[in-house]
C-alpha cells in the first residue's frame, strides 16, 4: 500500500506497488483509493421491512477506536447537521433498498473531516455492539424491532416520527481486560472482585461476567457495556466519567482509566473525534507515571504506598503464625529478607477528589533496613523517608 500525497510522486508509487505486488502474488494489478488524512467513522442503523419500506434510526459515531477497534461510541455524531444527516441517511436506506435488504443493518461511511464527504465503506447485516445508543435516543427496542420484521409486519414507526422523537445524547465505552500501557494487549486472569454502578433508564450495564469468572485467552476480553443517556452531549459524558469511576474490576488490568482520560481530553469534550483520536494525542492519554504530581500528592502517594505495605506485611505475619513449628526460619519471616529484593515498585492510580480521571503512579521502594524505607515518586522528584 502507497500513500501518494502529490502528482509528481504518482507513477513512482504506482511502479514501486505493482512491483511489490508481482514479487508478492503474481499479480500486479493495482486499486486506487481515495487517501482520507482526517477520517471519522460514521454508521447508519437501518431497518427494512418485507414491504419494500426502509428507515434509518440515526447515525452513531465510532471514531474512537484502537487497533481498528471501537472503543467509545455515540448519538447523534457531535457536529452533524441536519442537511448531512439527512443527505447520508438518504444514502444508507438507499443502500439497503437496493439490495431487497430485510430486518436490522448498519451501514459504514468513512467520512472526511476537512471536506465532508462521504464514502461508503461496508454494510453488516445485523445489530451491532453498539446498537443500545441507537435505543437510548430514539426510545425504541430495536431486538424486539427485528423480531417485528421477521414475522412480516411493516416497520413500527415511519421516517417522519423517528426524525421528531430523536432527543438527547448516549455513549457506550467498552470496558475491556486489557493493559492500554502495554499496546492494549488482552489480559486473561480470574476476576477476584467485580461490582458495576447502579442502573436506571439511563444507565446502562451489558455484561454477563461476574465475580470469580475468568478471562481466558480463547474469547474477547470485552467485560461489559456502560451505556449512559443524557439531555445534551455534555451531561452523557460527565454521567458516563461518573460511571466509569464506580466500576470496580479487580483481577486483570482494565481500560477504564484510559477510557475517563479519553472522556475527559479538551478535544473529545470539543466533539473533534476523528480515527486517528488516540494516536494523535497518545501523550495526554499516555502521561508518564507520576508525572506533574504535587510536593503534597507525591506524598499522599508515599503514604498510600506505605499503607499497602502495611497490609502485605500483616498478612504475611499472620500466614508465618500457621507454622507449628516455632523453631522453623518461616516463622519469624526472616527469609524473606534474603528473597526480597532491595528495591522494587507499586503501580496503582491516585485519584484526587474533584478530578475527572486518575493519575498513573510508580512508587520506587528502597528498603533501607532496620525498618526504614525510602520511597521515590516518578524521575527526577525528591525522596520521602518513611
Amino acid at each position: 500500500m502507497r500513500i501518494v500525497h502529490s502528482e509528481e510522486q504518482f507513477l513512482d508509487m504506482l511502479h514501486a506497488a505493482k512491483r511489490e505486488s508481482m514479487k508478492s502474488f503474481k499479480d500486479d494489478n493495482v486499486l486506487l483509493e481515495r487517501y482520507i488524512e482526517r477520517p471519522r467513522h460514521i454508521e447508519f442503523q437501518v431497518f427494512a421491512d418485507q414491504h419494500g419500506d426502509a428507515v434509518h434510526l440515526f447515525e452513531r459515531d465510532c471514531s474512537v477506536q484502537r487497533r481498528h477497534q471501537k472503543v467509545l461510541e455515540e448519538a447523534p455524531a457531535p457536529g452533524m447537521s441536519s442537511e448531512l444527516r439527512a443527505a447520508m441517511g438518504e444514502s444508507a436506506v438507499n443502500a439497503a433498498k437496493a439490495v431487497g435488504y430485510e430486518g436490522a443493518g448498519t451501514v459504514e461511511f468513512i467520512f472526511d473531516a476537512v471536506t465532508n464527504d462521504y464514502f461508503f465503506m461496508e454494510m453488516n447485516t445485523r445489530l451491532q455492539v453498539e446498537h443500545p445508543v441507537s435505543e437510548m435516543i430514539t426510545k425504541r427496542d430495536l431486538v424486539q424491532w427485528q423480531l417485528h420484521v421477521a414475522k412480516g409486519h411493516p416497520l413500527p414507526a415511519t421516517q417522519d416520527s423517528i426524525d421528531r422523537s430523536v432527543t438527547g445524547h448516549a455513549i457506550e465505552a467498552r470496558i475491556y481486560a486489557e493493559d492500554p500501557e502495554n499496546g492494549f494487549l488482552p489480559a486473561v486472569g480470574r476476576l477476584k472482585h467485580v461490582r458495576y454502578p447502579q442502573t436506571d433508564g439511563t444507565l446502562r450495564v451489558e455484561t454477563g461476567i461476574k465475580t470469580g469468572d475468568e478471562v481466558s485467552m480463547f474469547y474477547d476480553p470485552m467485560i461489559a457495556k456502560l451505556v449512559v443517556w443524557g439531555n445534551t452531549r455534555k451531561a452523557a459524558l460527565d454521567k458516563c466519567d461518573q460511571a466509569l469511576e464506580n466500576f470496580q474490576i479487580i483481577g486483570t488490568p482494565t481500560n477504564i482509566s484510559f477510557l475517563r482520560r479519553c472522556l475527559n481530553h479538551p478535544e473529545f469534550i470539543n466533539g473533534s473525534v476523528e480515527t486517528n483520536f488516540i494516536e494523535q494525542y497518545l501523550s495526554d492519554l499516555f502521561p508518564e507515571k507520576g508525572e506533574g504530581l504535587t510536593p503534597n500528592e507525591r506524598t499522599a502517594a508515599c503514604m498510600a504506598a506505605h499503607r499497602l505495605l502495611e497490609e502485605m506485611e500483616r498478612k504475611a505475619e499472620a500466614k508465618a503464625k500457621e507454622s507449628a513449628d516455632a523453631r522453623s526460619p518461616w516463622f519469624s519471616r526472616q527469609h524473606e529478607r534474603l528473597i526480597m529484593p532491595s528495591s522494587f515498585s507499586i503501580e496503582f492510580n491516585l485519584q484526587n477528589s474533584g478530578e475527572a480521571a486518575p493519575t498513573p503512579v510508580e512508587v520506587t521502594v528502597t528498603d533501607l533496613g532496620d525498618g526504614k524505607l525510602r520511597m521515590r515518586v516518578g524521575e527526577g522528584e525528591e525522596e520521602v523517608e518513611a
